[in-house]
């Protein structure tokens, strides 16, 4: 074989292996992008890793909406992925209940004070 093409063969050999490279290179890379940090959290370990800055209590941030709705929005706007999406809607859901109405007194009979009556209803007048 000439010098030449042994020269020849040894480039191609060395473009070969910076081709392989790159491409491994490329893989590693976007493996590495692709881990998702919030895999495995619950709805409301995500709530206080980031939205607790913002709102300082998840009660009432639900608004009596449905859970597909908040899925969705919060999906579009906030969310890594579709399984954080799903768990914080579900968590906001869990702690959208409503406040309970206070224990309302029933009426007393008795008059507002003591020795006091209530006054006689006024007539009506015919036309």
């Amino acid at each position: 074989m000439s010098p030449e093409r042994v020269h020849a063969r040894r480039r191609a050999g060395a473009r070969l292996r910076l081709v392989g490279s790159a491409v491994l290179l490329l893989i590693v890379i976007s493996a590495a992008r692709a881990e998702n940090l919030d895999a495995g959290k619950s709805g409301a370990r995500l709530f206080a890793d980031s939205c607790a800055t913002c709102h300082r209590s998840a009660r009432g941030l639900a608004k009596g909406r449905f859970r597909l709705t908040l899925y969705l929005f919060l999906q579009k706007h906030y969310t890594s992925s579709d399984d954080a999406a799903s768990a914080l809607s579900t968590y906001l859901q869990s702690v959208d209940a409503p406040a309970a109405a206070p224990a309302r007194r029933p009426p007393s009979r008795r008059p507002a004070h003591r020795g006091e009556t209530r006054p006689p209803p006024l007539p009506v007048r015919g036309r």
